[in-house]
C-alpha cells in the first residue's frame, strides 16, 4: 500500500509506453504515492482512460501521444511537460516489443522495430531530458531493460541485443554524469502484453504459456522503480533485476 510523499518530495515523473504493462503499472503506481505522472503511448484511447481512473481517484496524471521511434514525437512529449510543470524530474524509458523467432526466420522488420523502440526510443528519451537535467544537475533517467539483457536465448536474440544495448547505454551515461542518476530496471518473466504481437507464433504462444505459469506482476517492477525513484537525492540505484521466486 502507498502512503502518499510529502508534497516537497513530488516529482514531475515520464512514463513511455504507459498504456498497458509495466508502464501502466508503473503510472498507477507513481501517482498512488504522490508524484505527478506524465504519460505517453500510442495507443491514446487507453492513455485517457487510464489518466481520467487516476484523476477521478484524486492523483495527478496526464497524457499524450508519444511514438517513442519519432524523435519529434519524444522531443514535443518532453517539451510539453517542461513547459506546462518546469522541469521534469524522472524519465522511465519503458517502451518496447518482443517479437520472437529464430535468426534464420530472417524476420528482418520485426529486427528493425525492436532495434527502432528498444533502443532508439531509449536514445531519444535520453536525449529529450538530458540537457534540462543536466543544467539543473539534478534528474533520474530509468531504463527498463530486461533479465534477456543478461544472457541470449535462441528465440530472441535481436531482442536480447537490443537490451544488452540498453544496460551499455545506461552504463556509459550514469559514468559520466555527476548529477543524473540512472537506473536499469531489468524484469525477469512479467505479465505484460509484449507477446501479443508479432513473431514466430509458436515461439509467442509457448511464452504466453510460462506468463500464466509462473510470470510476475508488473506491480512488482512498478514497486522497483518507485523505490530507485524514493532513494535519496545522492543515492544511485543503478541496477535492479526482479524475477519470480519460481522462475
Amino acid at each position: 500500500m502507498n502512503h502518499p510523499i510529502p508534497s516537497s518530495d513530488r516529482k514531475i515523473v515520464l512514463v513511455t509506453g504507459a498504456s498497458g504493462g509495466i508502464g501502466e503499472a508503473t503510472a498507477r503506481h507513481l501517482a498512488a504515492a504522490g508524484h505527478q505522472v506524465v504519460l505517453g503511448a500510442r495507443r491514446v484511447d487507453r492513455l485517457d482512460r487510464l489518466v481520467n481512473e487516476l484523476t477521478e481517484a484524486g492523483h495527478r496524471a496526464e497524457s499524450a501521444q508519444l511514438d517513442v521511434t519519432d524523435r519529434d514525437s519524444v522531443n514535443a512529449f518532453v517539451a510539453g511537460a517542461l513547459e506546462r510543470h518546469g522541469r521534469v524530474d524522472v524519465l522511465v524509458n519503458n517502451a518496447g516489443v518482443m517479437p520472437l523467432g529464430l535468426m534464420e526466420e530472417l524476420r528482418i522488420d520485426e529486427w528493425d522495430q525492436m532495434i527502432d523502440v528498444n533502443l532508439r526510443g531509449v536514445l531519444h528519451g535520453i536525449a529529450a531530458v538530458l540537457p534540462s537535467m543536466r543544467e539543473r544537475r539534478t534528474g533520474h533517467i530509468i531504463n527498463v531493460a530486461s533479465t534477456a539483457a543478461h544472457r541470449v536465448d535462441p528465440t530472441g536474440v535481436v531482442y536480447c541485443a537490443t537490451k544488452f544495448a540498453v544496460r551499455a547505454v545506461s552504463d556509459g551515461l550514469r559514468q559520466e554524469s555527476t548529477d543524473v542518476r540512472v537506473t536499469v530496471v531489468s524484469p525477469g518473466l512479467t505479465k505484460t502484453e509484449l507477446t501479443h504481437s508479432g513473431g514466430n507464433s509458436e515461439q509467442q504462444s509457448a511464452v504466453r504459456s510460462a506468463l500464466e505459469a509462473v510470470g510476475i506482476d508488473a506491480s512488482a517492477i512498478a514497486q522497483a522503480i518507485g523505490y530507485a525513484i524514493a532513494q535519496p537525492a545522492d543515492v544511485n540505484v543503478s541496477e535492479v533485476i526482479v524475477q519470480g521466486t519460481a522462475a
